[in-house]
C-alpha cells in the first residue's frame, strides 16, 4: 500500500517546492510579457506560436524538475523572450522578413482560383470555399481579391458593385 501512496503523493517537499517554482516562473513571465509587445493570438506569426510554445514547455518543464532551479529557468525565460524580441525587431527590415515571414499568396482575383496558390497555402477548394461563406459570398465569382495573409487568415475582398 505505501508504494501506492508514494507513487500518488511523493515526497511533499519536492511538490512545494514545484508549486513555487511555477508560480514564480509564471509572475516571471506575466512580467516578461506585459513588457514586450502585445500581440493576440490572431496576430501571431509563426516565430510567435514557437516563443509561445517554447515559454510553456519551459515554464512546465522547470517548475516539476528536481534538476532545475528557477533562476535556471528564469534565465532561459529571458533569454527566450529577448530573442523574440530581437526576431519581432528584425522583421522591419525587407530583406530579413522574406526569411521570417511567409509570403502573401493570392487565391482568387477577379473571381478565379489561383490553385497553385491555393496549394501552396496548404488549403483545399473546401476550405477556400468555407472562408469565402464565412464572409458571406456564394463563390469565387463574386470575389475580387482574396489572399492569404502571412499571419494564415484569408482576407476576402469583394468585386465592386457594378455601376448601372
Amino acid at each position: 500500500m505505501s508504494g501506492v501512496v508514494d507513487a500518488l503523493i511523493g515526497d511533499w517537499h519536492r511538490a512545494v517546492y514545484a508549486a513555487v517554482k511555477a508560480v514564480a516562473l509564471f509572475l516571471t513571465a506575466a512580467v516578461a510579457f506585459r513588457i514586450s509587445e502585445r500581440r493576440t493570438m490572431a496576430e501571431f506569426a509563426p516565430f510567435d506560436w514557437v516563443a509561445a510554445v517554447a515559454v510553456g514547455a519551459l515554464v512546465g518543464r522547470t517548475a516539476t524538475a528536481t534538476d532545475a532551479s528557477y533562476l535556471t529557468g528564469a534565465a532561459a525565460l529571458v533569454a527566450l523572450l529577448a530573442t523574440h524580441a530581437v526576431v519581432t525587431r528584425l522583421r522591419l527590415l525587407p530583406g530579413v522578413q522574406r526569411l521570417i515571414d511567409p509570403p502573401l499568396r493570392i487565391l482568387i482575383r477577379d473571381g478565379r482560383v489561383n490553385r497553385r496558390n491555393l496549394r501552396r497555402a496548404g488549403l483545399t477548394e473546401g476550405d477556400l470555399h468555407s472562408v469565402l461563406r464565412g464572409h458571406g459570398h456564394l463563390g469565387p465569382a463574386d470575389v475580387h481579391l482574396a489572399i492569404f495573409e502571412s499571419k494564415g487568415v484569408v482576407t476576402v475582398l469583394p468585386r465592386p458593385p457594378a455601376s448601372s
